[in-house]
Order: C-alpha cells, then structure tokens, then sequence
C-alpha cells in the first residue's frame, strides 16, 4: 500500500532558470523530503513533467562524472518554455538509491576500473535501487492525471504507469556528454537499457 505523503508548504522560489513554485513533501514513514517545482497550471492531462533524482555531486557541485546537473538545468528551462510543468526532485535517489556515500564507493571503483553497474554490483547492491511510488502520489496530489514525461530511461515510463500515471508521450532528454562522462553514458545505454543516442558527441 503506498503511503500518503504529507504537503507541507508551497512558496514562490526565484531560480536562475526562471521562477517557480515550490512545494515540500514529507514521506512519514521513511522522513525523506521532496519538493516539487511547478510552473503554470498543471492540473489535467499531458503535463510536461521530469523525475529528477537528487544528486548533490552533479547538481549541487557540478561534477563532471555524471549529466544530472545539466539535465536538471535543461528540464527546468525546458518547462519555462512550455509554459506549463513540473519538476520533482526526488530525494533519497542519490547514486540511483544506493546512498552518498555508497556513491562516492562507487567512483573510487570506477577509478580502479569498474562501469558504474559493475562498481554498485560489487558492493552487494542492485544496479538501480529507486522507487517512484512518492513521485506518482505527489503528482496525484497536484491534480495531474497524465504525463508527457522528459526521460531516457524506460524504468521511470514503466513505474509511473503501473503507479497510475499514464505516460502518454517520452520526450528525449539528453544533454552534451563529456571526456569525464561518456563511459557512464554508454554504461547506462548498453547495460541499463536508457534511450540514448546523441551522447556519442562529445564536447572536449
């Protein structure tokens, strides 16, 4: 049974990609927080929507090792421009649910070798280890009913169906690879099944 979240406070919040309204969660049971930026009426069908996993490296500190900073960036400004949309920023996502620390484990195996698969697998944990299940109830709750969703990875398509958010149309979301982060890239595209393509570019 999905737990019912608790909304704790909606405020204006002014980014550099433009303005939005914020909106904190509160899961009970677990204590992890999320917050959910909005722009427009979002209530309906065929919202523009991204499932941002919390990623403080990429997000907050800009490592290269990773596209989740730029992805973010370009969704918030993707929304703008629509007009119309929303963006969940889920937390306890870090290091696709394994944890900062078990993250920053994680890179130290890489630099040893290991693809970002292999280095989560050697720890003893899954590949991917996030649930979406906070994400669908918050989007419930904001009154959307249906989705275009701006993903590469088939897993989120799938969740939020099953979870009763129907995905009506997937809109790319890739963003300019670099020599710290094409082998993460290509990783999640041969191993994980994400919907990439363009990352093959890189910028130097």
């Amino acid at each position: 049974m999905t737990t019912e979240l608790q909304k704790v406070a909606s405020a204006r919040l002014p980014t550099t990609q433009g303005e939005f309204t914020s909106h904190a969660f509160l899961n009970p049971q677990t204590g992890v927080e999320h917050l959910v930026l909005t722009f427009g009426d979002i209530t309906g069908e065929d919202v523009l929507v991204r499932l941002h996993s919390e990623c403080l490296t990429g997000d907050a500190l800009g490592s290269l090792r990773c596209d989740c900073g730029d992805q973010l960036k370009h969704a918030l400004q993707r929304i703008q421009a629509e007009g119309r949309g929303a963006l969940l920023y889920l937390r306890g996502h870090e290091g696709r649910g394994i944890g900062l620390c078990n993250k920053i484990l994680a890179y130290q195996l890489q630099d040893q070798g290991m693809d970002t698969v292999e280095a989560n697998l050697a720890q003893g944990l899954p590949s991917d280890n996030r649930d979406y299940a906070d994400a669908a109830w918050m989007l419930k709750n904001l009154g959307v009913r249906s989705v275009r969703l701006m993903s590469n990875n088939p897993l989120k398509i799938d969740a939020l169906n099953k979870l009763g958010i129907p995905v009506n149309e997937r809109l790319p979301h890739e963003v300019t690879a670099n020599p710290e982060n094409h082998k993460y890239l290509t990783t999640k595209k041969e191993r994980m099944g994400h919907l990439l393509g363009s990352h093959s570019k890189k910028k130097s």
